[in-house]
C-alpha cells in the first residue's frame, strides 16, 4: 500500500492538536498608578486686591492649584505704562511702603532670578507690561508652589503680591534691581 505524503501531514497536524499545549503563565502586573500628588486642603484657589501707596484700588488676582503649581491670573491698571516686575512675597500684609510684605517667597533659599545660576527665588515671576490703554490683564505660571502643603503661600503668615515701578533683570539678587515697591495685595484663601 502507498501511502501519501499530504495524509501524514494532517495526521501529524492533527496530533499536535489533540492535546493543548501546558502554558506556564502569570497574571500581568497590575498598572502602577501615578505618582498621587499631596493634598491641596480646603483651599483650591485664593484672591488678593492690589493697592497702591494711597490705598486705591490698582487690581486685582486670583491663585489656583494646578498640577504645574499655582496659576495666577489678573489685571491691573494705573501703576503706569511699560514693564514691572511682579513678585510673590513672603509675608501677607501691605502696609505702605509696602516693606512689610518682606522679601520674595524664597523658601529654598536661592538667589534672585531666572538668569541667576543660584536662582531663582520661588515668588519670582516674568515682568508684565501694561500697553498704552493702561489696563493689562494677565496669567502667570508659579511653579514649585502651592496654596497649602509643601512651599505653601496660605502659610501661618500668609503671602503677598508686590508689583514694583521698574522691569526685573532677573539677575541682580536680592530684587531684580526693580525699584521700588508700588502696588501690593495680600493673598487671602476663598
Amino acid at each position: 500500500m502507498r501511502s501519501h505524503p499530504c495524509l501524514a501531514v494532517v495526521v501529524v497536524l492533527i496530533a499536535g492538536c489533540a492535546k493543548p499545549p501546558t502554558v506556564q503563565s502569570t497574571p500581568a502586573p497590575a498598572p502602577a498608578a501615578p505618582a498621587a500628588r499631596a493634598p491641596v486642603g480646603p483651599f483650591h484657589t485664593a484672591k488678593a486686591t492690589i493697592h497702591d501707596l494711597a490705598g486705591a484700588r490698582v487690581g486685582s488676582a486670583t491663585f489656583m492649584d494646578s498640577y504645574a503649581g499655582v496659576i495666577i491670573s489678573g489685571n491691573v491698571s494705573g501703576v503706569g505704562l511699560g514693564a514691572h516686575a511682579i513678585h510673590i512675597h513672603e509675608t501677607g500684609k501691605c502696609v505702605p511702603p509696602f516693606t512689610t510684605a518682606g522679601g520674595h517667597f524664597n523658601p529654598e533659599h536661592r538667589s534672585h532670578g531666572y538668569r541667576n545660576p543660584q536662582g531663582p527665588h520661588l515668588g519670582d515671576l516674568p515682568n508684565i507690561d501694561v500697553p498704552a490703554a493702561g489696563t493689562l490683564r494677565f496669567e502667570l505660571v508659579l511653579p514649585g508652589v502651592t496654596l497649602e502643603g509643601e512651599h505653601a503661600l496660605l502659610d501661618a503668615d500668609g503671602a503677598s503680591i508686590v508689583i514694583h515701578t521698574s522691569r526685573d533683570d532677573y539677575t541682580t539678587d536680592p530684587a531684580g534691581a526693580s525699584g521700588a515697591r508700588q502696588a501690593c495685595g495680600v493673598i487671602v484663601g476663598t
